[in-house]
This record gives structure tokens, sequence and C-alpha cells, in this order.
């Protein structure tokens, strides 16, 4: 009994031990001199360390970053999986790469090339992408930050499968998004939007399993009903945090 005793109180410690550590390293990266103030203002909004934790970030992960865009969750991800872990970066990586994995600090990061023929559909005003691979398997944890939206029904499968592929069986796949009102169909207002029913229905229908989600990103002030990028909008949009697991 005792021994059943001092092990669970050392998986408690060891627990509190490894998030205070995660904490350290997310505010570490946060607080480096080379982060932009472009991106230090947005960090009231984006809640950060609150989102890798809800997501079960751990230093010693196996980490993708889908569409990094111009690198903001980069230059976090990156310093914390730096010694332990190992970060990748894949499908419109390019300005990521250009810009940040340039500069000290960020060579560990891995570009993914992949065959993924991303482009845009301007006639629809949403991206498109072939069929493709990431070339990478048994990972601990995918991420995509607003991305989903931006994707035809078709190329968001295509993704989404390869996503699946990649992860280890108990890997997590994050995903944040701005919300649109459900089942509202598509317009000029909303086009940067997606209902978080559909994502979450299009995922199990893959084989994925809904772990949680979070109110992190909720804004009641968002009507849900403008373009994300408006002045009244911008930095405020409603956004939907959802965790899946492959199992």
């Amino acid at each position: 009994m005792r021994l059943v005793i001092a092990l669970l109180l050392f998986a408690v410690a060891y627990g509190a031990q490894a998030a205070g550590e995660i904490d350290a390293k997310v505010e570490a990266a946060l607080a480096a001199e080379s982060r932009p103030q472009t991106d230090r203002d947005r960090d009231r909004n984006r809640r950060p360390l609150q989102t890798l934790k809800f997501f079960g970030l751990q230093d010693d992960m196996r980490v993708l970053e889908l569409l990094p865009g111009g690198g903001w969750y980069t230059r976090v991800l990156a310093p914390v999986l730096a010694d332990n872990g190992k970060l990748y970066v894949a499908l419109g990586a390019g300005r990521t790469a250009d810009r940040v994995l340039t500069q000290p600090g960020f060579d560990k990061v891995e570009v993914l090339d992949t065959s993924d023929n991303l482009r845009r559909n301007d006639e629809k005003r949403i991206y498109e992408v072939d069929d493709f691979e990431f070339g990478v398997s048994g990972l601990d944890m995918v991420v995509t930050f607003r991305n989903v939206h931006n994707f035809d029904a078709a190329s968001r499968a295509r993704i989404n499968k390869q996503v699946f592929k990649s992860l280890k069986s108990g890997g997590l796949y994050g995903v944040i998004d701005h919300t649109r009102r459900h089942m509202e169909p598509a317009n000029y207002e909303n086009r940067r939007r997606i209902d978080p029913v559909l994502v979450i229905k299009e995922l199990l229908e893959l084989g994925f399993e809904l772990v949680d989600y979070s109110d992190l990103h909720y804004r009641a002030d968002d009507e849900l009903e403008y373009e994300v990028g408006r002045r009244s909008v911008s930095g405020n949009t409603d956004r939907f945090t959802l965790l899946f697991r492959k199992p």
C-alpha cells in the first residue's frame, strides 16, 4: 500500500514539474529579445501559453505546425522544442522559412517538402491542394492556427488524411479557427470563417476522436456576422479551439 501511495505521489510530483517546465519554456520564448513587437502585441488575444497547455504540449514532442504563415507560433514552438523535441513546418511555409528560420536559434526546425501544389482559386477565394504526403510518421502532435477555413472540403480532407497518417497512435491534433454560425451558407462576409460542427464531423469521419474543446478564444461580442479582417472585428474574432486524438 505504501508503495502504491509513493508511486502516486511521484507521478503527481513529476506531472507538476513537467507542467512547470512547459510554463517556463513558453514564457521564455515569449520574452525572447528577438521576438518582434508586433508578435508581442497579439499575446493577450492569442493566449499562447494557455492554448499550448490545453493542447498538451510537452518539450520532448515531435510537433508539426501546418501553414505557419509569418511564423507567429513558430517563434514560440521552436525554442520550447529545441533541446528535447523536434518542430516541423509544412504547407505554405515559405514565408516562415525565409523570415524566421534563417535567424539564430531556429536552425533545428525542419521544413517538410511536399508535392501538395498549394494554390489559390481566385474565383472561389479559397486554397486548394493536390494529393501529397508529409513524409514523416510517428508524430506526437500536429497544430494549425486559423487555417482550416482557407480550404475547400476536398482539400481539407486531403490535409487531414495526411495529418492522421503522420501521427502516432495517441497523437494529438489541435485546431483553432474563426467561428462561422452553424449551417450558415457561405457568403462574402463569412468566407474566412468555418462551422466548428463541420470541422468536428469531417475529422470524426476520418477516424479521429474528439478529446476536448476550450472557450479560451470565445468572444461574446463577435456577432459572427462580419468578415474577420474588418477593423471592428479584427483581433477580436470568436475562435473555436478543438483537440483531437488518433486512436
